[in-house]
């Protein structure tokens, strides 16, 4: 027979347990969490440095710290989980309502939920080498940067000593410096883009405290080595990323890092028939971070990357709430909105390029909602200027925007419905030089 739970949440990181523990102070006693690992924390747990939790905790704290935290909510409220657990389909019953979320492990087997609500809080997984169509053998000594951190931080083994980074994400930043630590030679970290991918606070802190170069616009073009990485050349790209001949130079290392960007997990989700950014990857959600599935909610990196985990935090504690007040007030409903429901769109451009929430509901928010975004290039003095149907509702200078670094404005919903419901909400970059 199948088991009954009202909210289920995929993923015991630090979105699905935030997640879990607000539905659970929410009022939903009946609350899952299944974490394919043999325990909660995700990805956190392989993050020994510090700089954690200065949003949320108002103290600086490692990265199992700061899971140990929520760890503790979910033990000390009783919030029950299933570790070492795989969740191998997510489907919608017959009458659509009811959500069939299939798991399997070890010792239980197979074992089928019907669930209420979903929260999908999957996380994201690192570009690996595959996608990046990098010529060359295939020979020992290529890492994603957070295998590299797995095996640093948590088995105490040196993938390396001689090491080239290729991608300025802030794994890679951070796993500079922590190979550098251990005794390691980081000769370059090399970058596509003209600019970085990670914090700024990173680049100080984990390159140029070390030493390290970051050569901007360049990229690795070919991979030398049969068994073992002997070298790597790498080259100088244009304005279009293409390499320039005659830049090439050759790294000797028997190492190389990637860290060129991460997708969310969500596989589970196209199943369910969830609609996708072609953006972010991630759910296209509401102002309740309610998917186009009525009941289903994303939150986390498995709803767009995220730079700091104090926002994830932030972000899951909201779709917990918000799921449980779906489960409470038995109104079944997707983000499009009903039939009779006018629905705010929320438009991007002129350098912005995604939002989340991407769709506003006026007689479910909030009367102040946040709104989370990023830019797709540097920009430098600049006005975020947002509109309602060609109305300026704010404008907020900017004196640098980068698309390593998350950014957010906080919307009044008085703001928006002064003059009715908008059909258009957009969030735009002015001033931009030359224009």
């Amino acid at each position: 027979m199948n088991k009954h739970v009202s909210i289920l949440v995929i993923g015991g990181g630090p979105a699905g347990l935030a997640a879990g523990v607000s539905a659970y102070k929410a009022g939903i006693k009946d609350v899952l969490i299944i974490e394919r690992d043999v325990r909660l924390g995700g990805i956190l747990n392989q993050c020994i440095h510090n700089g954690f939790g200065l949003h949320t905790f108002k103290e600086e704290l490692t990265g199992p710290e700061y899971a140990a935290r929520y760890i503790s909510q979910v033990e000390e409220l009783g919030v029950p989980y299933r570790l070492a657990t795989i969740v191998t389909d997510l489907q919608l019953s017959d009458d659509g309502h009811t959500k069939i979320v299939t798991t399997m492990d070890e010792q239980g087997g197979l074992t089928v939920y019907e669930a209420d609500a979903v929260i999908l809080a999957m996380g994201c997984r690192e570009r690996a080498r595959g996608a990046l169509n990098i010529p060359g053998e295939r020979p020992a000594g290529i890492y994603t940067a957070g295998t590299a951190q797995y095996f640093v931080n948590l088995e105490g083994r040196m993938p390396g000593r001689e090491v080239v980074i290729l991608g300025s994400g802030d794994i890679g930043l951070i796993m500079a410096r922590r190979m550098t630590l251990e005794g390691a030679h980081v000769k370059l970290v090399a970058e596509l883009q003209p600019y970085s991918g990670g914090l700024k606070r990173n680049i100080v802190q984990c390159l140029d405290d070390y030493g390290i170069p970051l050569m901007l616009s360049h990229t690795v073009v070919k991979i030398h080595g049969d068994k073992r990485l002997t070298g790597v050349t790498i080259a100088e790209v244009d304005d279009k990323l293409s390499p320039i001949p005659g830049s090439e130079k050759f790294y000797e290392c028997d190492t190389l890092l990637l860290s060129c960007g991460l997708l969310p997990e969500n596989e589970l989700s196209g199943q369910l028939g969830v609609n996708l950014s072609p953006v972010t990857f991630g759910a296209v959600v509401n102002e309740s971070l309610e998917t186009s599935v009525p009941g289903v909610f994303s939150c986390g990196n498995v709803l767009h990357v995220h730079d700091l985990v104090d926002y994830v935090s932030e972000e899951a504690t909201a779709a917990g709430k918000h799921a449980a007040e779906y489960i409470q007030s038995g109104i079944v409903e997707s983000a499009e909105g009903g039939s009779d429901e006018k629905v705010t769109r929320v438009i991007t451009d002129g350098g912005v390029r995604y939002s989340v929430p991407s769709l506003l509901r006026a007689d479910h928010m909030a009367d102040l909602t946040t709104i989370r975004f990023r830019v797709g290039a540097v920009y430098k003095d600049v006005d975020v200027v947002t509109y309602a149907d060609g109305r300026e509702l704010a404008r907020l200078h900017k004196r640098v925007m980068a698309p390593g670094e998350m950014e957010q404005l906080i919307l009044r919903k008085s703001d928006l419905i002064s003059e009715g419901v908008p059909s258009e909400y957009r969030i735009t970059i002015e001033n931009k030089a030359g224009q």
